[in-house]
């Protein structure tokens, strides 16, 4: 492993002081600042790291520019470290301090829990979980044989025994159950076999959808998981389920194409609170799950564009007077969905994340809103009563 940096203490304790000022160390996880104090994230970070310089991912090299590089790692405490590009998009990072403490946090973890861990990335999570739970009692599944070498490395480096399986984690699974599972990256279904590998009674932490992480308890019959959001934050998308669609204006560029509008019509409502509520956008996510939505702003307001990552889009332009105009096409109204789910939205008082959960069945998954059981439902489409079909 190549020696540390003499300039990393002082940055590693600003961003431990920056947590501890916003009270971002858990107080029911007290040995999680412990551990990343032992465990610092640069010893786990390749010698390349990516920024973003406004037009595409750059890289900041430790030897040839040792600040640059430290800053991407102790910048803030939102902030992933982009580690690997492929193909102009990021494909790995080592993911915001305060978001893996968030998690790891949510995990409930204790010494003596067998952890899976999915997706390695370059070690890090797992060497934090295997500082709580013991040697030998994680092991970590990484699809890509690179990166599961460079953690191999960096686990030994650092003491630790951490067991590192190359292989597709919805397809490949321990041997024996575990205690405690928690996902890297972001899934849009959670995989019945990650529930199946968890024991009655333990818990996964999973990110849902690219927008947020779920804790989910497995029942005692081990027949369902069921949860609450943690958090936001947003996810790199499982590699194994094919291309994402291309992030921003990109993206709505290549679902559109040249296509003309089919439908146009006055949206009586300003679009600002797309662009800085999170809990709107959070509840649009749930509501309207093919939806990727992208904003900007000119002198006439807030403007939007929006699109399935297949064929159906909808351009919502500001007028200037609070009202926008929308255009759409291809075989899904989603403009005409997403304004729906936003009056629902308020109509429901306006609910912020972590009013929301996720139940997991073999048969699917659903998302509810106040309570598993009487509340409102969401499953791949659309709002489902309480009490109805989940799949």
């Amino acid at each position: 492993m190549t020696p540390p940096l003499p300039g990393l203490a002082p940055l590693r304790a600003r961003l431990d002081e920056a947590m501890a000022g916003r009270g971002a160390w858990p107080e029911r996880s007290p040995w999680l600042r412990e551990a990343v104090a032992a465990l610092p994230r640069d010893l786990f970070a390749p010698d390349r790291l990516w920024r973003w310089d406004g037009h595409a991912y750059a890289p900041v090299d430790r030897h040839g520019d040792p600040d640059g590089w430290a800053r991407e790692l102790f910048g803030e405490q939102d902030a992933a470290a982009v580690t690997q590009v492929t193909a102009g998009f990021p494909s790995s990072s080592l993911s915001a301090q305060g978001v893996v403490v968030d998690m790891l946090d949510s995990l409930l973890l204790e010494p003596g829990h067998r952890v899976w861990d999915i997706g390695t990335g370059q070690g890090w999570n797992a060497a934090l979980a295997a500082w709580r739970a013991g040697p030998g009692r994680v092991v970590s599944t990484e699809v890509d044989d690179g990166l599961a070498a460079f953690a191999c490395g960096r686990l030994a480096a650092a003491g630790l025994r951490v067991e590192v399986v190359v292989a597709d984690a919805t397809v490949t699974v321990p041997d024996e159950p575990v205690d405690r599972l928690i996902a890297t990256y972001a899934v849009e279904r959670v995989p019945w076999a990650w529930v199946a590998a968890v024991r009655p009674g333990g818990r996964l932490v999973v990110p849902w959808g690219r927008l947020g992480h779920v804790a989910l308890d497995v029942a005692d019959d081990g027949r369902s998981a069921t949860g609450w959001m943690q958090g936001l934050a947003q996810f790199m998308a499982d590699r194994t389920t094919g291309p994402v669609p291309a992030a921003g204006h990109a993206g709505y560029a290549a679902v559109r194409g040249t296509d003309a509008a089919e439908a146009q019509r006055v949206v009586e409502r300003d679009l600002a609170p797309l662009a800085v509520d999170w809990d709107l956008r959070f509840a649009l996510r749930v509501a309207v799950p093919d939806a990727v939505v992208v904003t900007g702003t000119d002198e006439d307001g807030v403007s939007a564009w929006v699109h399935d990552g297949d064929r159906s889009w909808a351009a919502l332009s500001a007028r200037g007077d609070g009202t926008a105009t929308m255009y759409q096409g291809g075989p899904q109204r989603v403009g005409d969905e997403l304004m729906t789910a936003w009056a629902q939205w308020e109509g429901l008082g306006r609910p912020s994340p972590y009013d929301y959960g996720m139940t997991v069945r073999p048969d699917g998954q659903f998302v509810w809103l106040s309570d598993p059981v009487d509340g409102p439902r969401w499953a791949s489409a659309g709002v489902v009563a309480a009490g109805g079909s989940t799949h």
